[in-house]
C-alpha cells in the first residue's frame, strides 16, 4: 500500500469488541488479498483474548459492506499462472471457515450490497443483522464461477428449493427474503446501526442476543417468500435442462423472466453449481463444503471460464461472455464429474471440520 494511503480494512478494538471495518469505499469494499491475512490474524488473536467479548464487522462509505472479492486482481494475474488465485481462494476459505467455527460471537453489520466474498465474511458468523438498504446475493454463475465462500453450505440449508435458485440466478434478497433464506438472523433499521454498535461495545453490556432482540424490528416485505411455490417445483430437478423447461411451461410472468436471467449465465457453471449444492446438502460441515468448492473455482480458473466472466464484466465492460461450453448440451455428466473429482494431495484444500 502506498505510503499515506488509507487501510483497506480498520482493525482495532473499541470496548469490549474487537472490530474489523471493511475500508476500500471506491471499490465497495471489495475484499483483496491482504485483508484476507489482516482479517484472519486479527480473529486469532481475539479467540484468544479474554479482554474480547465478541467481533463487529462493518463497512465504511454507506453502500456496501463488501460486494466481494477482487476479481480484477485474479484476472490480472493470469498471465502469470494459477498460483495467485490458488493462494488468494485457499486462503479466503480457510478465514471463511474460521469465521464460522469462531469461538465468540461473531456480529455482522450486513448493510448495503453484501455479494459473494462479502458473504464468506458475514453469512458465517453468529449474529448476521440486514437493513433496509441490504442487498445480498451469490451472483457467481455470471462470471464463470460458483457460489463459493462456503456459498454452497448456506445455499444448501435455505428452505425448499430457494438455494438452488438463488444459486443459478443470483437473484439479490432484501428484507424479509434475507432471513427467510436463512442468510441473516434480525433487521435492524439502518439509522439505529451506530446505537447497536455502541451497546454491543460497551464494557458492562449484557449478552449479544438481548442487545440485538432489543433493536430488531420487522423486515421489509420480500417476494423471496411469495414465490416458494414456484421456485420449488421449478428447481426440484436435478438437471438444469429440467429446470428450463419447467419455468418455460409455467409462462407466468415471474417465470419467463427467470429464464431470461438462467440464460445469460454461464452453461458450466450453472451445471456445477446444481451439483455441488446438490451435493452439499450431504456434507457433514462448511469445511467440507469449502474443499469442494476449492476443487470448482480452481478449475474454472484453469479452464477459462472464470477468466472470460471478468472479462466480459470488469475489462472488455461488453457484457457479452464467450462462454465454452456455450450451451447446456456442451456441458456433459461427464465433464462435470471431472470438475468435481478430488484434486490431487499436494493441490488440494483440506480443511477439516473442528472436533466435537
Amino acid at each position: 500500500m502506498p505510503e499515506g494511503a488509507p487501510e483497506e480494512v480498520i482493525i482495532r478494538r473499541e470496548g469490549r469488541a474487537g472490530c474489523i471495518t471493511m475500508n476500500r469505499p471506491q471499490a465497495l469494499n471489495a475484499l483483496t488479498y491482504p485483508m484476507v491475512g489482516a482479517i484472519h490474524s486479527a480473529l486469532d488473536a481475539w479467540g484468544r483474548d479474554p479482554e474480547v467479548a465478541l467481533v463487529i464487522l462493518d463497512g465504511s462509505g454507506g453502500r456496501a459492506l463488501c460486494a466481494g472479492g477482487d476479481l480484477r486482481a485474479m484476472y490480472d494475474s493470469a498471465p502469470r499462472g494459477t498460483a495467485f488465485a490458488r493462494r488468494f481462494w485457499a486462503d479466503e476459505y480457510r478465514l471463511n471457515a474460521a469465521i464460522g467455527r469462531f469461538p465468540k460471537p461473531y456480529v455482522a453489520l450486513m448493510d448495503g450490497i453484501v455479494m459473494g466474498g462479502g458473504i464468506g465474511l458475514s453469512g458465517h458468523g453468529s449474529h448476521r443483522i440486514v437493513t433496509e438498504r441490504s442487498q445480498l446475493a451469490m451472483p457467481e454463475t455470471g462470471i464463470g464461477l460458483i457460489p463459493d465462500v462456503g456459498g454452497t453450505w448456506l445455499l444448501a440449508h435455505a428452505p425448499g428449493e430457494t438455494g438452488v435458485y438463488l444459486g443459478l440466478v443470483g437473484e439479490r434478497m432484501r428484507g424479509a427474503g434475507t432471513l427467510y433464506a436463512r442468510f441473516a438472523d434480525a433487521f435492524v433499521p439502518s439509522s439505529r446501526l451506530a446505537e447497536l454498535s455502541a451497546e454491543l461495545k460497551a464494557p458492562d453490556a449484557g449478552g449479544v442476543d438481548g442487545i440485538v432482540a432489543r433493536f430488531s424490528e420487522p423486515p421489509p416485505p420480500s417476494d423471496l417468500a411469495a414465490h416458494a411455490r414456484q421456485i420449488d417445483a421449478a428447481f426440484r430437478f436435478e438437471s438444469v435442462e429440467a429446470i428450463r423447461d419447467a419455468l418455460a411451461d409455467m409462462g407466468t410472468e415471474w417465470a419467463l423472466e427467470t429464464l431470461a436471467e438462467l440464460d445469460r449465465r454461464s452453461p458450466l457453471a450453472l451445471k456445477l453449481t446444481l451439483a455441488a449444492i446438490r451435493n452439499a446438502r450431504a456434507l457433514p460441515s462448511l469445511e467440507a463444503a469449502l474443499n469442494v468448492e476449492y476443487r470448482l473455482t480452481v478449475r474454472l480458473f484453469d479452464h477459462g471460464e472464470f477468466l472470460e466472466g471478468v472479462r466480459a464484466l470488469l475489462v472488455d465492460k461488453d457484457k457479452s461472455p464467450r462462454w465454452n461450453p456455450p450451451d447446456l448440451a456442451g456441458v456433459s455428466a461427464e465433464m462435470v464429474a471431472q470438475f468435481l473429482r478430488p484434486l490431487p494431495p499436494p493441490d488440494a484444500l483440506d480443511l477439516a471440520a473442528p472436533a466435537g
